[in-house]
C-alpha cells in the first residue's frame, strides 16, 4: 500500500427504514444504501435479499449494515450501526 497510514473504518449510527431479517448466532454485515432524508438526515436501506450469490445488491449498495451477533430481525426505525464503504476501497 505504498506507504499509506491505517485508519480505523467509520461507522455511524442511523435509523434503518426497512425491516431487515436476520437470525441470532453470528454477526452480520448486510449490504445497504446509506442515504439522507428530506430533513437531510442520514438514513439506511437494505438492498433486498442478502443472498451471496445475489450480486446485484452489491452493485447497488454504498454501506454495510452491522448487525450484532445477539440481534435477531430489525423493525424499521431501528437505530444500526452502519461502515460507509467509501474509503474503505
Amino acid at each position: 500500500m505504498m506507504g499509506q497510514s491505517v485508519t480505523e473504518p467509520m461507522t455511524v449510527k442511523v435509523p434503518c427504514k426497512s425491516m431487515l431479517k436476520k437470525h441470532p448466532g453470528r454477526t452480520d454485515f448486510q449490504r445497504g444504501i446509506l442515504s439522507r432524508n428530506e430533513k437531510g438526515e442520514l438514513e439506511v436501506d437494505g438492498t433486498g435479499m442478502q443472498g451471496s450469490h445475489i450480486l446485484s445488491g452489491m452493485s447497488k449498495a454504498n454501506c454495510f449494515i452491522i448487525l450484532p451477533q445477539e440481534s435477531g430481525n430489525v423493525e424499521a426505525g431501528t437505530l444500526v450501526d452502519v461502515q460507509p464503504f467509501e474509503g474503505l476501497i
